[in-house]
């Protein structure tokens, strides 16, 4: 179990094509320790006891780099420019038209085909107190999956004494440009590789989420979960009602859609989620500044990838909860906007509190 005091870790983990190392950077304090990787700002572990204090990784992942760089599902990455979908692989902004890379059927998902996902971050530790971080910069230059301006990212993943892991995020921009900004970890709260996810239990504070097309596009459409599926307002096992024959289950093959944050979009976060697993006790609460957050069933795990979790990962062996604007908002007018523009700081910040019951 790591120390109670924070500290930092750093092992080899692999090399890029070109011969750059890749370290992992391990973070630990309080009973909480992830892991990290500059490629892609990926959190390759996340380890916190159950309620009997056996320490478990949380998150699906890769044991080797070569795995992150060629069959990863967005395992635990900064995903963006453009976190989820845009649809048509298109926007338009102040009368220009941007085209996108069309990398999920003729839309746009994550930022495109070498997003920040695939990018290898600057890193710089930081210690505060019994605190510990990894400071990750990175340049998105002009143009780079056709999004216009030279973008500057900072995001901050920090471990504290309380067993949070926090992300706090920057982003300044030379042109006017849209932004949205995630991280895609996988959570089993069991442990990586126990099964499905099926039996957890979660509340969303949410009333509403945005109806999807078949192709996950949103709609535009903005729907009351009131007497639907989609109503986890108050903490519901998570297999439920997945199989009901809802149209919004049976487009995204499951529950992948964006729900609307009660009280979220402003500057302190809120509580957005809370997920437990009642037999390991596990709990885990996710607050944000975000106005949505899309809760993913892990439905395209199709038991073709072997993980650290030593078998292979399958539909609902773990789900994500992507804080995040809403998907498709620079074709959604009626949306929350995500244009970010020259002398502006984007700032968002999410919280996963960590905890037994």
């Amino acid at each position: 179990m790591p120390e109670a005091a924070g500290r930092i870790e750093k092992n080899p983990f692999g090399k890029m094509p070109d011969g750059t190392a890749v370290d992992e950077y391990l973070l630990s304090a309080g009973k909480l320790r992830i892991g990290v990787i500059p490629y892609g700002g990926t959190v390759t572990r996340i380890e916190i006891p159950d309620r009997q204090g056996k320490l478990g990784n949380i998150t699906l992942g890769f044991d080797r780099l070569e795995d992150y760089l060629t069959k990863s599902p967005y395992f635990g990455c900064i995903t963006g420019r453009y976190a989820n979908r845009i649809g048509g692989a298109r926007f338009t902004l102040d009368g220009v038209e941007h085209r996108l890379p069309a990398n999920n059927g003729p839309n746009t998902l994550h930022g495109g085909l070498k997003a920040l996902d695939k990018q290898v971050w600057r890193v710089r530790e930081v210690t505060v107190e019994a605190d510990v971080g990894l400071e990750l910069t990175h340049r998105s230059p002009d143009g780079a999956e056709g999004f216009p301006g030279n973008l500057d990212v900072t995001v901050v993943y920090s471990v504290t004494s309380g067993n949070e892991w926090r992300i706090d995020y920057k982003a300044t921009t030379d042109k006017p440009t849209v932004l949205n900004l995630t991280n895609h970890a996988y959570f089993n709260l069991a442990g990586n590789g126990a099964g499905s996810i099926l039996d957890h239990r979660i509340m969303l504070n949410a009333d509403r989420f945005t109806a999807a097309d078949a192709a996950s596009i949103p709609t535009g459409d903005v729907v009351g979960v009131a007497d639907t599926p989609f109503d986890f307002r108050k903490s519901a096992r998570i297999g439920e009602r997945i199989r009901q024959p809802h149209p919004q289950l049976i487009n995204g093959r499951g529950y992948d859609h964006n729900w609307v944050v009660m009280g979220g979009g402003g500057k302190s976060p809120v509580l957005a989620a809370r997920l437990e697993d009642p037999a390991s006790g596990r709990v885990m609460e996710v607050l944000t500044t975000e106005p949505g957050i899309q809760f993913y069933t892990g439905n395209y795990l199709d038991g073709t990838l072997a993980g650290s979790g030593g078998g292979l990962y399958r539909q609902s062996d773990a789900l994500c909860l992507e804080t995040q604007h809403f998907p498709d908002s620079p074709n959604k007018p009626q949306f929350p906007s995500t244009v970010l523009r020259p002398g502006e700081t984007f700032t968002s910040t999410t919280i996963h509190r960590f905890l037994v019951a």
